[in-house]
């Protein structure tokens, strides 16, 4: 086996302590919190002042589901196979229920009429009469003008609807609309 100079010993054993250090010094630097970039965008300021920002009032989920769940029972109590639909702000379905024995058609036309009601903050039922003056507003993506769809307001201001779909009248659709609107103030 051949010796190694003292030189090569004394080499080899620099690096690897250059190494070592070099290897700790990057584990202590990763763990450390990264400043902010001067070019990073600075976060936005969530005060009431800031004009950038815009605050919307909904229903919660509880809320939501509180209320479909209240035509849903109206709906019930009248002998009515019934779906039910709750619709956010934007005409977003935040809840859809099916009753048992309601038709298949009855769900897509419980969420339609909900989105009708919120788009234009009026019952169906009215919006149904405006057709005879506009009736190029059934031809707009995602409405029904038909009675069954109750929006949901918050000083004034369209913030839900309820849509229902399935008895026989569009009245009686719109009377347990109305029921479920109505346990929101409860």
């Amino acid at each position: 086996m051949k010796k190694t100079s003292v030189r090569t010993r004394v080499l080899t054993g620099a690096v690897a302590v250059a190494a070592l250090g070099a290897a700790g010094l990057g584990a202590v630097s990763a763990s450390a919190a990264p400043s902010p970039s001067p070019a990073a965008p600075a976060a936005v300021d969530a005060e009431p002042q800031n004009k950038s920002l815009v605050q919307s009032t909904g229903l919660s989920i509880e809320a939501a589901t509180r209320a479909a769940q209240a035509a849903l029972d109206a709906a019930g109590k009248d002998g009515r196979h019934v779906s039910v639909a709750v619709v956010d702000r934007d005409g977003v379905t935040r809840v859809l229920l099916k009753g048992d024995g309601a038709g298949p058609q009855s769900p897509e036309s419980a969420e339609r009429k909900a989105f009708t009601a919120v788009s234009w903050n009026a019952p169906t039922s009215e919006l149904a009469k405006r057709l005879a003056q506009a009736p190029a507003l059934k031809d707009i993506p995602g409405t029904l003008f038909l009675a069954g769809g109750a929006p949901v307001q918050s000083k004034g201001a369209p913030i839900a609807a309820i849509g229902v779909a399935g008895a026989p009248s569009g009245d009686l659709d719109e009377q347990f609309a109305q029921a479920g609107v109505a346990a929101l103030g409860r």
